[in-house]
């Protein structure tokens, strides 16, 4: 910027104009301080409050809505995330990453796995693959996805992928911290793992973030009962595994 306003103060160009450019700077937001924008989650239930629903997974985040201001950088990581499948679950249950990242799927079990995601999000089928094998997945797109295996019927894990980096997670009520936030238009979106979609839509919102409005408040979540059936990869009810089919472990 102290080279382009010594441009301007060349013979024949105004130091108004210096003044002017700088204010514009700072009124758009450019070398202003990023910004640590605060809130608190809270869920309501319905059902029976339970301790795994006190553990809900929760992802508040920020897009910007004004097509002027540049993307926000992403924060992809270079080496991979992982999902290990391990005693007939996947570890972690549950992941927030952002577009471009790599997730590992290691099969640490001593028999096979068929991991597959056919809904919002990132649509995939890794195939049967035996134990001590990993494949790997890019999430290149931004969305939701349950993740089951086509073979173990209680095994799930969900992947958040977001195409920005402004975002915190909550583990059920509690307070939340988005750091490094640019003063902006921004759309609010929250995410709860026992939260209907609809709902979760409705609860979307315009906010402005500022040095003097940087606290998002009180963020009220319903949440419900909701069903864990799912179908297999072919849209079907799971068969009950025969003992010498691939992937079966006697209990």
């Amino acid at each position: 910027m102290r080279a382009s306003c010594q441009q301007m103060l060349r013979p024949g160009v105004g130091l108004g104009i210096c003044i002017v450019v700088l204010c514009l700077m700072v009124t758009t937001g450019h070398g202003q301080q990023p910004i640590s924008v605060t809130g608190q989650v809270v869920t309501t239930s319905i059902a029976k409050r339970t301790k795994a629903a006190e553990k809900s997974s929760i992802v508040v985040w920020l897009e910007p809505v004004d097509p002027k201001e540049e993307p926000p950088l992403r924060n992809v990581p270079e080496e991979h995330l992982s999902l290990t499948q391990k005693n007939k679950s996947f570890d972690p249950h549950f992941l927030v990453v952002q577009v471009g990242t790599v997730v590992d799927f290691p099969n640490r079990d001593p028999f096979f796995h068929n991991v597959f995601s056919l809904f919002d999000g990132k649509r995939f089928d890794l195939g049967l693959y035996e134990a001590g094998s990993t494949r790997h997945v890019r999430f290149d797109r931004p969305g939701v996805c349950y993740i089951f295996c086509n073979i173990h019927p209680e095994m799930s894990a969900i992947v958040i992928v977001l195409d920005t980096p402004y975002y915190a997670v909550a583990r059920g009520s509690g307070p939340f911290t988005i750091a490094n936030v640019p003063a902006g238009r921004y759309e609010l979106r929250v995410w709860d793992e026992r939260s209907l979609p609809e709902t979760l839509g409705q609860m979307a919102r315009e906010v402005t973030i500022s040095s003097e409005q940087s606290s998002l408040g009180t963020i009220r979540i319903p949440e419900a009962e909701l069903p864990l059936a799912h179908k297999n990869k072919y849209g079907r009810d799971y068969d009950k595994p025969a003992p010498s089919s691939p992937g079966y472990l006697p209990q």
